[in-house]
């Protein structure tokens, strides 16, 4: 009785004493818990530290990844849209070509710093024997210009490394002359030359063109010209009105049609609106065949059905047709003289930005091979390059 009384006095009652040691222990045991957690997340953070470090890579578990890719890591930078391709070869089709390089930019300002770029493209039988004299016309120029080649599909060049022909060659198929193929031939070239953004304006050429100034005159009157360079005249004789089909209707009307020579000069819209077209393609493809020779006929009817204003109804290049014949007159090497150059760039009138002018041809045809050496004896002094 004693001995319970004391036990109760000094408040050590042994069921209290038990459950006040218990919850002692309790945290105890939640803290080594914790603290061996703790420890886990601290070594696998360092052993996953070591796994990328070591192996590339983040995880040690395997999980699915989406196939979907963020639409910026697939356009990437600007460079791929401003950049010309690394090489003229490709596999698309034209009706591919076409579709590619008719895209076009809305906004007039470009959000870089666009050098404007002449391309210069030849449509050729096979190789360029004037090829030094343009390459003396270029030298120092690089770029300001392109140079993009149609040839016969089994035509392989052999141009050196060093030349600016190397490698410039597009994908090509046969053209005749008068035919569709032959405009199909232009459309090819122009649709190469629009992969490059910074080409500008685009001068169709033949092996047998040379040009008639030095490089800075043709860029600066090129590129300063509010207009493009293409004859497209009204002709009633028949060679004009005379080739009209009357099934052109209504794309096309007698009052509308028109005639120019194939040697041409445009802008970049006009170079789209050519590759773009399909409504007029149908058209003369099937109702302009010989005599009717579409190359003389379908762009400068369409260009000026669609932007009469911006053509300036004359061409750049230079021709002699006063010996006659279906074909203007070929120069061999006895025509070239001093005499000769000088009445290939004097004597001639026509406007300039709607301002006479007294320069109105930069280019001339047709020039033999064998013209290339007196050409180059006299290049320095009458065409100045």
């Amino acid at each position: 009785m004693q001995s319970r009384a004391l036990s109760t006095e000094e408040g050590k009652d042994p069921a209290n004493t038990s459950r006040t040691n218990q919850s002692r222990v309790l945290p105890l045991r939640l803290l080594q818990i914790f603290g061996l957690f703790l420890a886990l997340c601290v070594a696998f953070s360092v052993i996953s530290v070591y796994m990328i470090k070591r192996f590339g890579v983040s995880t040690t578990l395997t999980s699915p990844q989406s196939s979907f890719q963020p639409c910026y890591e697939e356009v990437g930078g600007l460079d791929r849209w401003i950049k010309p391709p690394s090489t003229l070869l490709h596999t698309m089709n034209d009706t591919e070509l076409f579709w590619r390089a008719s895209f076009s930019p809305k906004m007039k300002q470009y959000p870089f710093q666009r050098v404007p770029k002449v391309a210069f493209m030849f449509l050729t039988k096979g190789p360029l024997p004037l090829g030094p004299l343009w390459e003396r016309f270029l030298k120092g120029h690089e770029g300001l210009y392109s140079i993009y080649i149609h040839s016969t599909p089994s035509f392989r060049a052999n141009f050196p490394a060093s030349s600016v022909f190397y490698r410039r060659q597009i994908p090509s198929k046969v053209a005749e002359w008068g035919k569709m193929s032959m405009c199909d031939a232009e459309r090819r070239l122009l649709a190469n030359a629009l992969l490059d953004i910074s080409n500008e304006r685009f001068v169709l050429l033949s092996e047998s063109c040379i040009p008639l100034y030095n490089f800075t005159l043709i860029y600066h009157y090129i590129m300063k010209s509010k207009y493009s360079f293409m004859g497209a005249f009204d002709d009633p004789g028949p060679h004009g009105r005379g080739r009209y089909n009357w099934n052109m209707k209504p794309e096309v009307s007698i009052s509308q049609w028109r005639k120019g020579a194939q040697w041409f000069e445009v802008n970049r819209k006009l170079a789209v609106n050519i590759v773009e077209d399909t409504t007029f393609y149908k058209k003369f493809e099937e109702f302009c065949k010989p005599a009717c020779y579409v190359d003389e006929h379908y762009f400068p009817t369409m260009l000026t059905i669609q932007s009469g204003n911006l053509i300036a109804n004359r061409s750049l290049t230079w021709v002699d047709w006063s010996r006659g014949g279906a074909h203007p007159a070929t120069f061999g090497k006895a025509d070239i003289t001093e005499e000769f150059l000088h009445r290939a760039v004097s004597n001639h009138k026509c406007l300039y930005n709607n301002q006479p002018s007294s320069t109105c041809f930069l280019f001339a045809r047709k020039f033999a091979p064998s013209t290339l050496e007196p050409l180059l004896q006299l290049a320095h002094k009458h065409l100045g390059f």
